[in-house]
């Protein structure tokens, strides 16, 4: 049924509780994984809104060592498993480089975890599953994950 499934992570264990129930799935419908982590720009300026190019261009490319790092050690853990796995990492607007992933790799699935933000938090921060929901063309998972207990 699910070929391939396309999980976003953000590092939290919010957005971990989405992997148990992926490993399920995979396992049963021997389904391929594609772990993804999205790191927005990291901009570096003087204090008066003149960018540093160098140092922004650095510390990206610090962000995305930093999460193809964190991936590795999920994908690991699946691999463990028998259950086939690919990381990605890379740098943009969350919502838009999820699906243009999706897109990519042709999966069948994304499954994420809402941090279930709500009122002001929510409208602050906005809602990567909210945007996700909102413009996805295919099937999406999405658990509800409140707390980082």
């Amino acid at each position: 049924m699910y070929q391939k499934i396309l999980v976003p992570l953000d590092g939290s264990s919010r957005a971990e509780r989405i992997l148990w129930h992926v490993e399920e799935i995979a396992l049963q419908h021997r389904s391929r994984i594609v772990f993804l982590q999205v790191v927005r720009p990291v901009i570096v300026t003087d204090g008066y809104k003149t960018i540093q190019p160098e140092e922004s261009l650095a510390g990206s490319r610090r962000a995305i060592d930093e999460a193809r790092a964190y991936l590795a050690v999920v994908q690991g853990e699946f691999r463990e498993k028998g259950i086939e796995t690919k990381r990605i990492a890379e740098i943009g607007p969350v919502v838009s480089t999820i699906l243009g992933v999706a897109q990519r790799e042709a999966v069948d699935l994304i499954a994420m975890a809402s941090h279930g933000r709500s009122g002001l938090s929510r409208a602050f921060y906005g809602s990567v599953a909210a945007g996700v929901l909102n413009q996805v063309d295919r099937p999406l998972l999405l658990i509800r994950a409140r707390s980082e207990e």
